[in-house]
């Protein structure tokens, strides 16, 4: 992993690189969601794109940087599910073989994704393993190029490229609010914003089981957490990284902690009123809208929907719920 910082510039070369291989997804608007939330919204739908999640941007644009040598030997990443489906596609485009390491409770729909798109898929216990380790061993014994799933620079500059997007067509923003694990998607949000829109106010979302990152401003360092248990299985990540914890304490005004119940809610509301299907991490900025909080009355507020990854019978379920 480079640890040198990336840059908007960056965003903008990942731009040209994703061109024809990305989705420019849509920003859709919902009167019943701005009434239900008090301001007007713009919701970037990256449950649209290739794979059905924003990794693929990030994960093409680390790919599509490999050298030669490492192209012929392959890459190699660790995921719960969207960067793993991500890299595979991105593998199967540019020609590249993948292997992931994936958690053996990670969605069903998401495992079959990943191993359809030709990527080699190896399980691991959540609870007992240590995933970047196994990641570490397979890649030291085959000679694989580790892509991590957020804390790489050009997995930010990729992940930057949803950003720019939805600036580009809404212009400035008086906030948005961006979905936290690692935090790929927001240290590329905070890259974008600070240049296109300085005065907007850059929000991050987590579960409240898995907070990390709220933590971790507070601290001012990384803190490390036991896995948590979420339904939010996009931001089941245990800590921020060096590169993207550097760029959040820099470019983000806070990071704030939602509840699962309030994602059940999100859920059914994305269903009810833009009939778009939204996995649980894709649901953290809407519940933050509406119950963090958070200084958006009136306002012009960006949201991006992470992902639409859900399996269909648990999806089911939290929509019939009460």
């Amino acid at each position: 992993m480079s640890e040198v910082l990336p840059t908007y510039d960056d965003v903008v070369a990942a731009a040209s690189r994703l061109a024809g291989h990305a989705w420019r997804t849509p920003v859709l608007r919902s009167p019943a969601m701005d009434a239900w939330v008090g301001a007007e919204l713009f919701f970037k739908c990256e449950n649209l794109q290739r794979t059905g999640a924003f990794k693929f941007r990030g994960a093409f644009n680390a790919l599509a940087r490999f050298d030669a040598g490492q192209r012929r030997r392959g890459a190699i990443a660790f995921s719960g599910g969207n960067h793993a489906q991500g890299i595979a596609l991105a593998g199967q485009v540019l020609g590249i073989p993948v292997t992931v390491v994936m958690p053996r409770d990670a969605a069903a729909s998401k495992v079959e994704a990943t191993r359809a798109c030709g990527a080699q898929v190896v399980l691991y216990d959540r609870q007992l393993d240590d995933r970047e380790a196994i990641t570490l061993r397979l890649s030291e014994a085959r000679g694989l190029t580790l892509v991590p799933p957020y804390d790489h620079a050009d997995v930010i500059a990729g992940q930057g490229t949803v950003t720019r997007e939805l600036l580009e067509e809404t212009g400035p923003l008086d906030a948005l609010l961006v979905c936290q694990g690692g935090g790929g998607l927001l240290a590329g949000a905070a890259l974008v914003t600070e240049r296109l829109s300085p005065g907007c106010r850059l929000y991050g979302v987590e579960p409240e089981t898995g907070n990390h990152g709220q933590q971790s401003l507070r601290r001012g360092a990384i803190v490390h957490i036991d896995p948590p248990d979420t339904i939010a299985d996009g931001a089941r990540a245990q800590h921020l990284g060096a590169l993207t914890f550097a760029l959040i304490r820099r470019g983000v005004t806070g990071i704030v902690a939602v509840p699962d119940l309030a994602l059940i809610e999100c859920m059914r509301r994305f269903a009810q009123a833009m009939k778009l299907v939204v996995e649980p991490t894709g649901c953290l900025g809407l519940a933050a809208a509406r119950y963090a909080g958070l200084p958006v009355q009136g306002r012009r507020v960006g949201i991006v929907i992470s992902g639409g990854n859900v399996d269909l019978p648990r999806y089911a379920e939290w929509l019939s719920a009460r």
